[in-house]
């Protein structure tokens, strides 16, 4: 398998770039706009053909590349239930595959900062690869206060789904601002700061004493994302 992180410097945005070996087929994870001719220059260093663009939720901080994606390259644009941007050619749900010639993602439904959130999970190799979009961030969580986010939520699909998986599996978040580019599951359980909570009450208590600064794209993502970023 061919796999590359690529950074977005702005937002700290991570993309995911998966691709065959054989069929040549790639799926590309939380694309940003902007970065759209570096993605396009790398899958032909690679000799990739994009098969999928998918994101893991609405992004309120980037506008998705989704759209322009597809446009030039004529891929598929995946959306999880609950979908609702125009422009999407394909939905899918909780323990939904997505494919790309022999490369399978195992959709998870992870709502909580997000109610569209998802993670996707690569179990054909050892360690686990799981990609949490900003469920799961590295020491950090993502937010809840907007966008139908819900604490409780998050707390069980933290909790009760990804904390479930081997603790080798390695958590590729969608963001990161200090620097750090993977982590796993263990480590997470260990040295996370909001994972280290007694119940759900003291994660929805924790949640709610955050002071978040509004998302400084928000009123240009937002819409723009409602139909795949074009």
């Amino acid at each position: 398998m061919i796999f590359r992180q690529l950074l977005e410097v702005e937002t700290c945005t991570y993309s995911y770039l998966l691709g065959d070996e054989v069929s040549k087929e790639a799926i590309l994870i939380d694309s940003v706009k902007k970065m759209t001719d570096q993605y396009i220059q790398l899958l032909n260093e690679l000799d990739l053909t994009l098969k999928i663009v998918v994101d893991t939720h609405l992004h309120a901080d980037h506008i998705t590349g989704t759209g322009l994606l597809s446009k030039e390259t004529g891929c598929t644009i995946y959306q999880g239930i609950p979908a609702r941007s125009s422009g999407v050619s394909k939905t899918f749900q909780d323990n939904d595959l997505i494919s790309a010639g022999e490369i399978n993602l195992s959709a998870i439904y992870t709502p909580g900062h997000t109610d569209d959130s998802y993670c996707f999970l690569l179990n054909k190799v050892t360690p686990y690869l799981l990609f949490t979009g900003d469920t799961l961030l590295i020491r950090g969580t993502g937010r809840t206060d907007f966008q139908n986010g819900s604490s409780r939520q998050q707390y069980n699909s933290i909790f009760k789904k990804l904390l479930t998986l081997p603790e080798s599996t390695k958590v590729f978040p969608g963001h990161d601002y200090n620097g750090m580019t993977m982590s796993t599951l263990k480590e997470e359980r260990l040295f996370n700061p909001r994972l280290q909570v007694a119940d759900c009450s003291e994660y929805e208590e924790l949640m709610s004493s955050l002071k978040l600064t509004r998302p400084r794209f928000m009123d240009q993502a937002i819409p723009a994302n409602l139909h795949c970023g074009q």
